[in-house]
């Protein structure tokens, strides 16, 4: 069972989502012959306040 837990910056639309997953799980079947039925995918969308990179906030 596959599980994939993709964290993002800032928020994401339903499609966007929707579309990170139908690919994700595409790869995964392509890729290490998983079934679809068995992936799954949980989207964190963190504020960018609450992310740095470089050590300087998103935000």
């Amino acid at each position: 069972m596959p599980y994939i837990n993709l964290k993002v910056a800032g928020p994401l639309t339903k499609e966007q989502k929707q579309q990170i997953a139908k690919e994700f799980t595409e790869t995964l079947t392509k890729v290490a012959g998983k079934p679809p039925a068995s992936t799954y995918i949980v989207i964190d969308e963190v504020s960018r306040e609450n992310w740095a990179a470089g050590g300087n906030l998103l935000e």
